[in-house]
């Protein structure tokens, strides 16, 4: 790596966090993406041309999917804008550079049934198994991103009044409603919850076996240990909740701007993806309701 290179990534990811506004998430992606292309570069930042970037796409392609290799091109704009706009550069070197063609990604979907299928197998005679329900329903019954889920707390669930409230990204908060099969496997949680470690960890909502905040790879593995016990044999993650949860509304007839809402999402054209998931369905509907189908 390039003398000085260690103290400008931490300048682009302070940049990133504050003035963008990106989740801890995205500033770790994007240094991540940044660092590995200057390693492989070996040139100073300021000198650097679109040859060297579209070499290095195409040298580090191999085993990427498409979307992959589109967010670490985000990334290296994202930091030569920077530079530009620091006065380090004049240009962008990413802008002679198109980014690769991405098809409509489909999320994957659990049926209701499946949904039930894995909530119900897990074992909740433990106070970990209480736990797990309580995490398993907050994801599917409010719809909630993995991180949001680790980083809520005791005091921002209201119980009585039936919703949470979530602080997404970019610090956003919104309100979602709280069905009662989420509410009650809550409470009973709440009820089994051991001791935090620390004060600092008490109003956490779930924590792990040593009483710190649960981590997301521990939620992830949670997932695929129940959906494994469950029998049901899809690739899925926290966030497959989070999409079944969309689906399930709009099939249902909910209003797409209320579920907007409810995800958190800036854009409409992100829940919109929503309403293609189920072809097949739509397909025969029109088909069989279509007087010249």
């Amino acid at each position: 790596m390039i003398p000085q290179t260690g103290k400008l990534l931490k300048q682009y990811a302070y940049y990133l966090r504050v003035e963008r506004q990106m989740s801890p998430n995205t500033v770790a992606s994007y240094v991540s993406d940044v660092s590995f292309f200057l390693k492989q570069c070996r040139t100073e930042p300021a000198s650097i041309g679109s040859d060297d970037i579209a070499s290095f796409l195409a040298a580090s392609s191999d085993g990427l999917s498409k979307r992959s290799q589109a967010r670490r091109l985000s990334s290296l704009r994202s930091f030569f804008d920077w530079l530009v706009i620091e006065g380090e550069r004049k240009d962008n070197p990413c802008d002679k550079i198109d980014a690769p063609k991405l098809g409509r990604y489909l999320p994957s979907v659990l049926t209701v049934e499946e949904v039930d299928a894995i909530i119900d197998g897990v074992d909740t005679r433990t106070w970990q198994g209480m736990r797990d329900k309580a995490i398993l329903e907050m994801l599917y019954g409010c719809g909630l991103r993995v991180s949001e889920l680790c980083n809520l707390k005791i005091s921002e669930v209201y119980l009585e009044e039936a919703f949470v409230r979530v602080t997404g990204k970019g610090d956003k908060e919104r309100l979602v409603p709280m069905g009662g099969t989420a509410a009650e496997a809550f409470r009973e949680w709440l009820s089994r919850r051991p001791d935090s470690a620390s004060p600092a960890y008490d109003d956490y909502a779930f924590i792990n076996r040593f009483g710190k905040p649960l981590s997301r790879i521990s939620v992830f593995n949670m997932i695929k240990k129940a959906a494994l016990l469950s029998g049901v044999d899809k690739e899925i993650s926290p966030h497959t909740f989070r999409h079944s949860f969309a689906t399930h509304l709009l099939e249902n007839g909910a209003d797409l701007r209320v579920v907007q809402e409810m995800l958190g999402h800036e854009s409409i054209l992100t829940t919109e993806i929503y309403t293609h998931i189920d072809t097949a369905t739509w397909q025969r509907t029109i088909l069989e309701h279509h007087p010249r189908g």
